[in-house]
């Protein structure tokens, strides 16, 4: 069966594709599977990963929200998956691959969103970003300690994701920009139904060049890639749509990133900053699977542990030191 995916990629696929068979293969080496790929095997195995189920508790912007509708760290990165796979199938590119990458960018991220990025990057002498600790979470800390073992390409589209990535592939470049498609996207739909943006203060390049919907807007960026990358070895968007993106997100950092609800944010710093104290301080209470890196690193080693955090167990981890029980002396 895999054989078949193997002549089907030959057949259809873009020149400038990645071959799931001329992969650069595993960090250390393995009994292929009969049946999958290498990048499909890639892809199970993060959405049966112990990191991947924790997304669906970790805040995307919106920290405790009222209300079933906000995206999560889970339904971001599913959504980046779903444009990811679009994108990837109108360039004739390998979309096994891109969906792989889609799935585990953000497995290394931490509670309370950015919020937590930049508290344990403050803390961490050796600074925190969360597409290296999603690529140390696929390399060292899933399966107790064991990693996933993934392949070269999807190990580089992880680590690679952000905006400033340059990631080895076009199916890596695929989800870089599926990646800020989707936030910017979502998360304007999410300030607008929390209260913190009106529809109507949007700089107008939101609906003169993208639409007036989500949806809208999310068709248009795919479009407009598609069109311009077709049978080109690169994929990027035109200018005009890539100034108009770039300003969008100006914008949501601006109006509702540094400003959503200051309150929540100071509690969240403060309790990530007394949780990283406390296990510094006593490094022996960490789960095993963070003590071995605790002999030679602390620091990087506490950091493991509250990024794996999702937001609900580090809020009662912080109550079970911190806040008094009923009863208690």
């Amino acid at each position: 069966m895999k054989e078949k995916t193997y002549q089907k990629e030959r057949a259809f696929f873009s020149p400038y594709a990645q071959l799931s068979e001329n992969t650069r293969g595993r960090l250390r080496e393995e009994r292929p599977c009969t049946m999958r790929t290498d990048f499909q095997r890639d892809r199970d195995r993060i959405i049966y990963s112990k990191s991947f189920l924790r997304l669906k508790n970790k805040t995307q912007v919106f920290f405790a929200p009222d209300g079933d509708h906000y995206m999560s760290r889970l339904t971001h990165t599913l959504d980046v998956s779903q444009i990811a796979r679009s994108i990837a199938r109108c360039l004739s590119l390998n979309e096994d691959l891109a969906e792989a990458i889609a799935l585990g960018h953000d497995l290394g991220h931490t509670p309370f969103g950015h919020v937590g990025e930049r508290v344990l990057n403050n803390l961490c002498p050796t600074g925190f970003n969360h597409a290296k600790q999603s690529l140390r979470v696929v390399d060292v800390l899933e399966k107790d300690g064991k990693g996933l073992n993934l392949t070269i390409e999807v190990r580089d589209g992880i680590l690679n994701h952000s905006k400033d990535g340059n990631p080895m592939t076009l199916e890596g470049a695929v989800v870089s920009l599926a990646d800020r498609i989707a936030y910017i996207n979502h998360d304007i739909e999410d300030a607008i139904r929390a209260g913190y943006l009106k529809a109507d203060e949007l700089p107008p390049c939101a609906y003169s060049v993208f639409g007036r919907t989500t949806s809208a807007r999310i068709d248009t960026a795919i479009r407009d890639i598609c069109e311009v990358s077709e049978g080109k070895p690169y994929v990027r968007m035109s200018e005009e749509k890539k100034e108009a993106l770039d300003e969008l997100r100006t914008f949501m950092f601006d109006k509702v990133y540094s400003n959503v609800n200051l309150l929540i944010q100071e509690s969240a710093e403060r309790m990530l900053r007394a949780l990283y104290t406390y296990f510094l301080e006593r490094c022996e209470e960490l789960p095993a699977v963070y003590r071995e890196t605790a002999e030679e690193d602390v620091p990087r080693a506490v950091c493991d542990y509250l990024s794996s955090m999702t937001d609900r167990y580090a809020v009662n981890v912080f109550k079970r030191l911190y806040v008094p029980r009923e009863g208690s002396v």
